[in-house]
Order: C-alpha cells, then structure tokens, then sequence
C-alpha cells in the first residue's frame, strides 16, 4: 500500500478483530512487526501498537521480520543466514545460530554477501520468495567462504509472516520486554521535527 496506511490500519483491525471473533478488551498482549521495511509503514504500526498497549494496559511485543522468516522456515539449527530483499535489487541480512539472531542486521547494496568470515560454517539460507535470490545468495555464500552451497529454505506469505510473529509474541509476553521500535538498517532519510519534542510516557 503505497498511500494510506495510517488511515486503513485501524478499519483493518476491526475488521481482523470481527473475523475473530473477538474485543479489543479480549487481548492479552500485542505483537508487532518493527521490520526492516517500508519507513513510514513502519513507524505507523510500531507506534500503532504502542498506543493501543497504553491504552488496554497490555504490552506491546516487537518482532523482527527476520525472526518471522526464520520462524516460517522451521527455525533450521546451525548457522543459518536470512535474508530479505530490499529496495534497488539490495538485501538485508541477519544470522542465526543456536535458534537466535547472532549480531546486528546489515544491508549489501547489491543483494549479494561476499565477506568471507561473515559466510563461514552457514548451513542454510532462508529468505522470501521464489524468483531465485535464495539461491543466489546461497551459490554467493558457498564463493565467499570456499565451501558448500548452503540448503536454501524459501518461504513466503504476509499472512505466514503475521501468524509467526504472533507466535513468537505469545511465547514472550510474559517476560520483560523493551517497548518495540523500528529496526532500521538503513540511516532514516526524514529530516527531524523542529518543534520542541513531545513527553514521553514511561
């Protein structure tokens, strides 16, 4: 959706809410994806979900779209590589291991990794889609590190993304979480408000 987010989310969710069945008074907690992706989209359901969280008195979850992919894929153990493409045919990537995001996400340019030492000992690709860049990236990533090609694991789907991220908040609502914000790779490209900033909520 390139125009209107901010007005459609919210007659969306009733609408969700309808299909299930179900009250806003009803929620236990709220998951939300905080990307990388789209800025604007971005910004509009993070804080979305954080004023919804205020005012049921629930908390607010933030997932990683990595997380969501990884989770589609069958959470592979070892090494493994996700990826989501980006704008101007780049990437974004993110290592797991052991079942965990390993380091800070990053972003190539050209879609492609070629750090040797980042590719070393990955067993699996995971990424969206099936036009190829999987196994682009993996034939990449077995060039980089003079190994095999890693398994490629495609996975795609909005709604697949949406149901993962609400399993993966369900499982961690009820530990301490920080308020979600947006996972940006890329510098943010707004230029910043002039006026005094407003108060913070704790």
């Amino acid at each position: 959706m390139a125009r209107g987010q901010a007005e459609s989310l919210f007659p969306m969710l009733e609408e969700l809410m309808g299909e299930a069945d179900t009250v806003w008074q009803e929620l236990d907690a709220i998951g939300v994806g905080v990307g990388p992706g789209n800025f604007t989209g971005i910004r509009i359901s993070v804080s979305a979900a954080r004023g919804l969280a205020l005012s049921l008195g629930i908390p607010a979850v933030g997932i990683s779209t990595f997380e969501a992919i990884f989770h589609i894929a069958g959470r592979p153990s070892g090494r493994v590589a996700v990826f989501l493409p980006a704008r101007k045919d780049s990437a974004y990537f993110q290592i797991f291991a052991g079942g965990r995001p390993q380091g800070p996400a990053f972003l190539e340019p050209d879609g492609l990794p070629r750090d040797p030492q980042w590719a070393e000992a990955v067993k699996a690709v995971v990424g969206p889609g099936d036009d190829g860049r999987c196994r682009q990236v993996a034939i990449e990533l077995g060039r980089a590190s003079e190994g095999p090609v890693p398994e490629q694991l495609v996975v795609d789907g909005l709604n697949e993304q949406a149901k993962a991220i609400t399993a993966i908040a369900a499982g961690r609502f009820g530990s301490r979480n920080e308020r979600p914000k947006p996972l940006y790779v890329r510098p943010v490209n707004a230029a910043p408000a002039r006026g005094a900033p407003p108060a913070m909520l704790p």
